[in-house]
């Protein structure tokens, strides 16, 4: 005797699959009706995704926030601290005298090294910051500096990962993937977590990825080494058909996909690669408009200034004001600022290449209104030592006992110092705040408290902080 299916739109039933619906079907239904309101079964309510527009807007869940939109300049490979925002003056005594701290670095070290940059006091908090950020510093009225981070080990690649994911080994959604989750887009014609990177960072793109949360929520990586819209996001016209002639192949296309998607248990692989085909399409419409930093004011353009870093600044100015909700932008491929030898020469060009940018950005988003809920963060994945990388060396190995980084807008007070290291600033020692304190504090700036907000993944609730963390309240203002 042999089974037919029903009829062709059944034709994967299999013989267990067949047992299943029958015995079990209706007992199924019943047990997601009672267990759907517990989330057993994933996240529900607030957190539920919509399958439909999974990134249509939607207010945080615990508490009113202080900032919508967040915009994370990224100084890849470790900026040195102690010669940018914590000035070190006993540096200068003990200069090429071994100190009295000894911590265990990635390797052994040399004495002491004063740092060959100048400090000054900026703006009616006197905030002391160094000739590299001149510009920035200008702004330091409306910065709150953490002098005391720490992050785990001297290694880039999980350091990156822990400031990006808050895991430093397993692969967990970055914090752009779960702030996209949590509230949406501002803009359903853009992604909502765009990675504005020349070429790749190391760890490549698991800085920015969505991790076990449904694809859609993974950051958009665009090369900013390209110089027009066609180039930085590719096949962003057709040649050959019409914007209607577009749409209704994609109409064709998903509900095909949607078809197949329901045969495969909502698999959250392909229900990424559906949502992709649609905002890939909508992105058309109004892309173009938003990476091209040719359609700014010439006043403004010269306002950023020159160069790579100066037009990732504007684009995430213009990214922000159109709606997107995570704007990560990244300083350089490789690891630029992990300077390991001639710091001073590698440190001053570099900051050359950003800060009348960074400068010009804190002052575009103060004056269209925009600084006050979005929040701008600076940082790199760790500090660099107070001592020399080696006897007779001009560079500074990696330092993940203390450093420093700064916010502004977005609810954090202005002109504000928190924490600090050591004398030398080898270590935190004061108000130490470790990265899951920094995510933990982020969220709450963006109205989620973070060990609330979470998602089921593998039988058990994650959160981007897994069971660390604590809210910095001291710099909220």
């Amino acid at each position: 005797m042999s089974f037919h299916p029903p009829d062709p739109e059944h034709h994967f039933l299999g013989r267990r699959d067949f047992l299943r619906r029958c015995g079990m079907g209706m007992g199924m239904v019943a047990m997601s009706g009672l267990f759907g309101e517990t989330g057993i079964f994933g996240p529900t309510g607030a957190q539920a995704v919509d399958t439909i527009n999974p990134l249509a807007p939607h207010p945080p869940l615990h508490f009113a926030p202080k900032a919508k939109q967040v915009i994370h300049i990224f100084l890849n490979g470790g900026l040195s601290h102690v010669d940018t925002f914590d000035p070190k003056p006993a540096l200068d005594k003990w200069h090429e005298k071994e100190i009295p701290i000894h911590l265990p670095t990635e390797r052994k070290t040399s004495s002491a090294f004063k740092s060959p940059f100048k400090f000054q006091k900026y703006g009616k908090s006197g905030i002391e910051v160094s000739e590299l950020f001149a510009k920035t510093a200008q702004h330091v009225d409306d910065m709150c500096i953490i002098r005391s981070m720490k992050a785990d080990v001297p290694n880039h690649e999980p350091s990156l990962l822990l400031m990006n994911c808050g895991d430093a080994r397993l692969p967990r959604p970055s914090v752009g993937s779960w702030i996209n989750y949590g509230l949406g887009s501002l803009n359903q014609n853009l992604p909502g977590f765009v990675a504005l990177c020349p070429g790749f960072p190391i760890q490549e793109s698991q800085n920015w990825q969505g991790g076990f949360l449904p694809g859609v929520f993974q950051g958009a990586h665009v090369d900013t080494r390209k110089e027009t819209v066609e180039e930085l996001i590719e096949n962003i016209r057709s040649d050959r058909l019409s914007m209607k002639d577009q749409r209704a192949q994609l109409d064709l296309l998903q509900k095909l996909n949607a078809e197949h998607l329901a045969k495969r248990q909502k698999d959250a692989q392909l229900e990424a690669r559906v949502q992709s085909f649609e905002l890939a399409y909508r992105m058309q419409m109004e892309s173009a408009e938003a990476f091209d930093t040719s359609l700014e004011p010439q006043h403004v353009r010269d306002m950023y200034g020159p160069g790579l870093q100066a037009r990732q600044l504007l684009m995430a100015r213009r990214l922000v004001e159109r709606g997107v909700r995570f704007v990560q932008l990244w300083h350089g491929d490789g690891q630029p600022w992990d300077n390991h030898d001639k710091i001073e020469v590698e440190h001053r060009r570099l900051a050359g290449e950003c800060d009348q940018g960074i400068a010009a950005l804190l002052e575009d988003l103060k004056r269209t209104g925009l600084l006050e809920d979005t929040l701008v963060i600076c940082s790199g994945e760790f500090g660099r030592t107070p001592t020399a990388e080696l006897p007779n060396s001009s560079g500074r190995d990696h330092n993940h006992y203390g450093f420093s980084l700064w916010m502004a807008g977005g609810g954090v007070k202005g002109g504000h110092v928190y924490g600090a290291t050591d004398e030398f600033g080898f270590q935190a020692v004061e108000n130490p705040v470790h990265i899951h304190d920094l995510h933990a504090t982020i969220l709450r700036l963006m109205g989620f408290d973070h060990e609330r907000f979470t998602y089921r993944h593998a039988g058990r609730d994650f959160r981007l902080t897994d069971v660390h963390g604590n809210v910095i309240q001291d710099i909220i203002a």
